[in-house]
């Protein structure tokens, strides 16, 4: 039961990474800890509203190496990057939904969609408690799908 109430590495890192990204003037966009080959990365993904410089990433990167080592919370070795998610970034929180309602996406689902297939796009019209809708760019057909059923939903809009 102890167990149970552990935090994950991606939960100590934000608890970590927040408020100096904070008193840098940043956002924590997200935050992962994954496997790609041989080697472990920490990714975190940092954002502005007038966008992020190489600076930016440089001074986040600098700012949380030391209270990561003396966390100290992952186990094996791990490359530490700093970034931007991108101008095609993939909407993951709640919040980033919110922020993107009327912007153009495209989605790729895990199962393709009777009619529409794996991999559509148009407009993001509509987000509650995970179920997200989005409407054709004609303004006449609207999908409603689930979060979890899409393998990614990325903005699609320069413009944003």
């Amino acid at each position: 039961m102890a167990g149970k109430n552990k935090k994950s590495t991606v939960e100590v890192v934000y608890e970590l990474a927040k408020p100096i990204a904070d008193s840098l003037g940043l956002n924590i966009w997200d935050i992962r800890f994954l496997k790609e080959g041989a080697g472990w990365y920490l990714r975190i993904f940092i954002d502005k509203p007038e966008g992020v410089t190489i600076e930016d990433c440089e001074n986040m990167s600098r700012a949380i190496d030391e209270p990561l080592d003396k966390a100290d919370p992952i186990d094996q070795n791990y490359c530490l990057e700093v970034c931007s998610p991108g101008l095609e970034r993939e909407l993951i929180k709640e919040e980033h939904f919110l922020q993107f309602i009327g912007a153009d996406v495209q989605v790729k689902m895990i199962r393709p969609i009777e009619g529409i297939g794996k991999e559509f796009g148009g407009v993001l019209t509509g987000y509650d408690k995970g179920e997200v809708e989005i409407t054709d760019h004609d303004g006449e057909n609207k999908v409603l799908i689930n979060k979890k059923d899409a393998a990614w939903i990325k903005l699609d809009d320069l413009d944003f």
